[in-house]
């Protein structure tokens, strides 16, 4: 991709995305993602039931009266995407593939969160950290972020959510909210690594999936490839068994993971390639609030 081309396509991304932030997202996110931590604003004459832990003694020694630090909810966030770039991503039958979608979604979460004075930063993850870009604010820094997912070409094909998670933990001291943007294609076990990095931060899965990844067309003969392996087999779509067993499985994975984000007390949403993503992530923040 040239770099007019990228620039054009940033350009459509941005346009979509950042109206989409205004006009339907304003405030919505705000409720929903509020700042977590506690900030210090002032400090006043100590009142009964006034907790005593909260008195500050510097200002009670000058003044001789008691008073107390005030403390306020902080409002300004930083906020994480965690975005993975293997090799799955870049399937699609339907209107796009997963890993537009996935752009899309990053983007209008950016620029909701500019709105909110909130900084964003990035993890690229494959099965290892592909790039990782600091947290900062502005619309500059978020058309930067558009241009790398729309043009970052990764070192690995696979995925590894837990060494992600890791990462997470280990570059950012203070708690930030996290969204893990992923089609949750992955064989290693990640829940241990979910549950400790939730205790730390505020993490919000979203899973994209193409619809195929549901259920089989009656097609015949067909060539699958995986995606992240390159492994090639030949499977017959005629075959009804072959078709149910193969939903099962998808109900099964789907049925996993939902637990997984359950036990780990984290916000989750699906999102199929073919659906409107406003609406579902209308309801991850209604759900929030």
């Amino acid at each position: 991709m040239d770099t007019q081309e990228i620039l054009k396509k940033v350009r459509k991304v941005e346009i979509k995305t950042r109206r989409l932030s205004a006009n339907i997202f304003a405030g919505q996110y705000h409720s929903a993602f509020k700042g977590r931590g506690m900030a210090f604003s002032e400090v006043r004459e100590y009142q009964f039931g006034d907790d005593v832990r909260d008195i500050d003694w510097n200002v009670t020694a000058r003044f001789h009266r008691p008073y107390v630090k005030v403390f306020e909810e902080e409002r300004e966030l930083t906020v994480m995407l965690m975005v993975d770039v293997s090799g799955s991503l870049d399937f699609g039958t339907e209107v796009q593939t997963k890993r537009d979608m996935v752009t899309e979604i990053a983007a209008t979460l950016a620029f909701s969160a500019i709105q909110n004075n909130d900084k964003i930063g990035v993890i690229f993850f494959s099965d290892k950290i592909e790039k990782y870009i600091p947290p900062k604010k502005g619309r500059k820094h978020i058309l930067y972020i558009i241009r790398e997912m729309l043009d970052f070409k990764p070192e690995s094909r696979k995925t590894d959510i837990r060494q992600a998670l890791e990462f997470l933990s280990g570059v950012s001291k203070r708690r930030c909210t996290a969204f893990l943007l992923s089609d949750f294609y992955v064989r290693q076990d990640f829940s241990q690594s979910l549950v400790i990095g939730n205790r730390k931060h505020d993490i919000v899965a979203i899973q994209v999936y193409d619809h195929r990844a549901k259920e089989l067309p009656d097609v015949g003969l067909m060539k699958v490839i995986d995606s992240e392996t390159g492994y090639e087999q030949y499977i017959d779509t005629s075959s009804k068994k072959l078709r149910t067993a193969y939903t099962r499985y998808w109900n099964n994975r789907q049925q996993n993971l939902q637990e997984t984000f359950n036990k780990s007390n984290v916000d989750s949403i699906s999102i199929a390639t073919s659906d409107d993503y406003v609406k579902a992530l209308m309801m991850l923040f209604k759900k929030r609030s």
